[in-house]
């Protein structure tokens, strides 16, 4: 073939652009691939920290120790083992596909349930995960997160010191979701009520208004006294 022809410069380049291609696809795929497993794996570290388990070096072994299912809610407010791919995306999930994730887990002997929420903080999402104690209304733990929330400020949410403010809180009052976050100093509803973050009021709005609405969803299940 003649290498100085116009046909053999068409089909060359053709020939490199399909080649080009096809490496950016499979480069593509493989990084969508670890990016996300590694969503999985921060997904997994989240649930274990709302149960206290935490910095831990192969979450994947430790998710698959302490955690003994990945459940759904059924309207009836009982489990059924989800037979799908894990989900890392509970707000999508919920209202795309009415998917009620319930985590249960088993620390030291006794059983425990998180469940995902996901909110809006003042300056974006904020989300998290609360685990229960096997009475499903005692809080045996809480992990926090947020996107951009003001350092020093709302950002607190995702502190140590502010999640360890709902150990041992009670869930529901007479049916209802009543923990919540209230206006730093206000608290008058201590089993049920943290102090928000001075200086973090529309986060800590945002944590309460959270934890009412999505925990609500699973208003059946917590007060179903049917074990599971």
């Amino acid at each position: 073939m003649n290498t100085n022809s116009n046909s053999y410069t068409i089909i060359y380049a053709s020939v490199m652009v399909v080649i080009v291609a096809f490496l950016l696809a499979f480069v593509s795929s493989s990084l969508r691939t670890i990016q996300n497993k590694n969503v999985e794996l921060d997904t997994k570290k989240q649930i274990l920290a709302a149960l206290k388990i935490k910095d831990v070096k192969d979450a994947e072994a430790e998710y698959n120790k302490y955690v003994k299912g990945d459940m759904l809610m059924n309207v009836d407010g009982t489990l059924t083992e989800n037979t799908g791919a894990f989900a890392t995306g509970y707000e999508k999930e919920a209202k795309e596909y009415q998917r009620l994730h319930v985590f249960v887990a088993e620390v030291n002997g006794e059983k425990k349930y998180v469940f995902p929420v996901y909110g809006a903080g003042l300056w974006g999402a904020i989300w998290g995960y609360v685990a229960l104690n096997s009475d499903k209304d005692t809080v045996y733990g809480v992990y926090f997160s947020h996107a951009s929330e003001t350092p020093g400020l709302g950002a607190e949410i995702a502190g140590q010191h502010f999640q360890d403010e709902f150990l041992g809180k009670k869930t529901m009052e007479n049916g209802e979701v009543a923990l919540g976050v209230v206006k730093n100093g206000k608290v008058d509803k201590p089993d049920y009520q943290v102090d928000g973050i001075s200086g973090g009021t529309i986060t800590s709005v945002g944590v309460d208004a959270m934890l009412k609405a999505c925990l609500n969803s699973y208003k059946s299940f917590l007060t179903n006294n049917d074990e599971e």
